[in-house]
């Protein structure tokens, strides 16, 4: 490794299978991509089969130019299949055991750790006990002054209040929408308002900010000091895929930038707003794309 500040995503790449095509998928490959498309060097950690739907992400992992180390093992290339409500919002379901699933922690990761910024992770990949070790192995080599994102992204059963709690004591920043803070709340005992519940999360977990989105209800970003909220730009939807990972991209390179919070809350409800009029959760990006 050349660079000397690397942003990771750590966890599942896969194909996510709809009903007339298939698209490389998988929240923290759909972070590093977004990252390296706003100008930072990232990296995508994960794990695929011996496959031909393995041959296929590796071929587009190259296409679009996003840098990765992946381990070819023999499991089968991870599946998710997607169905869209009427209004673009994706329903998953998630196939295992799949090679995502037995991430494993290599040597030349201690060089890796040495140099990465930012990190990102979330509950997926931690459903089985082998990535589970390895992204939070990773997770404690990396700098204190790292940012360690927890893009909580509950789907189906696989989480539990456990997970959550060890998984916010490992992390400093925590993406997670209106749906999620409200299973979290009630985990924790918690009854304030949804923007209350976050706070007292921040506090007891003593992080640098929480990122609160709410769809179409606009969103927030909350640090100890101040919080912003911003509306939810009016665009139309092609699909709501990749859009809060686009997000949490946009909220990494603010901060990584030591921009103010409302311009880096505003580039990322930009993004968002980009990609979900787009199908797909790294559309190709273009000069109307504006920060």
């Amino acid at each position: 490794m050349e660079q000397k500040s690397l942003v990771i995503g750590i966890g599942e790449l896969l194909w996510d299978v709809f009903p007339d095509h298939k698209q490389m998928g998988g929240a923290p490959c759909n972070f590093a991509f977004h990252v390296s498309k706003l100008g930072l060097d990232s990296l995508a950690i994960s794990s695929i089969g011996h496959d031909e739907l393995g041959d296929e992400i590796i071929k587009k992992l190259d296409n679009i130019g996003l840098r990765y180390d992946i381990q070819r093992l023999d499991h089968i290339t991870g599946i998710v299949q997607v169905t869209l409500s009427g209004d673009g919002i994706p329903h998953y379901e998630i196939c295992q055991p799949v090679a995502w699933d037995f991430i494993g922690m290599k040597p030349e990761y201690a060089e890796i750790t040495n140099q990465t910024i930012a990190v990102c992770f979330g509950s997926l990949a931690q459903r089985s006990i082998v990535s589970r070790a390895t992204i939070r192995a990773f997770i404690r080599q990396v700098p204190d002054s790292a940012l360690k994102v927890f893009d909580i992204n509950l789907r189906q059963r696989f989480y539990s209040e456990e997970l959550i709690q060890e998984s916010l004591k490992l992390c400093n920043v925590l993406k997670i929408n209106d749906e999620e803070i409200k299973i979290v709340a009630d985990m924790f005992g918690l009854d304030g308002t949804d923007k209350e519940n976050c706070m007292t999360i921040l506090e007891q977990f003593n992080l640098k900010l929480v990122a609160l989105t709410c769809g179409t209800n606009g969103s927030y970003l909350i640090t100890s000091e101040e919080s912003s909220f911003l509306e939810t730009p009016k665009v139309k939807v092609a699909d709501t895929v990749g859009a809060g990972d686009s997000f949490t991209a946009a909220i990494v390179v603010g901060m990584l930038n030591r921009k103010p919070l409302k311009k880096t809350h505003q580039m990322a409800v930009n993004l968002s707003a980009f990609v979900c009029s787009h199908h797909g959760a790294m559309p190709e990006y273009n000069g109307k794309l504006v920060f």
